[in-house]
């Protein structure tokens, strides 16, 4: 199962799954491209390894690297609870 957690301004979208055997959760980011169709690529934290990259630069990997680290506590929590809407109690 794949929960909705953050959309970027530039129509990125980041996913996430429920937690994984071993704590681990796959964090699943996917950006339109007019040419390629979609850029895509799976993080798995904790330990932030990458895998799966299709279309996205260095640079933007770095800037998602970033956004998880920064996010990667609610993503920990929301992927046991079943995404944000069932943590947040709507």
């Amino acid at each position: 199962m794949k929960y909705p957690f953050l959309t970027l301004d530039d129509q990125t979208e980041i996913v996430h799954s429920e937690m994984l055997p071993y704590g681990k959760v796959q964090v699943y980011i996917e950006k339109p491209d007019e040419k390629d169709c979609f850029h895509n690529a799976s993080c798995y934290i904790p330990g932030y390894e990458w895998k799966d990259i299709n279309g996205f630069t260095k640079e933007e990997i770095a800037r998602y690297q970033e956004i998880i680290e920064s996010t990667a506590h609610l993503i920990l929590d929301f992927s046991k609870k079943g995404g944000f809407e069932n943590a947040a109690g709507f």
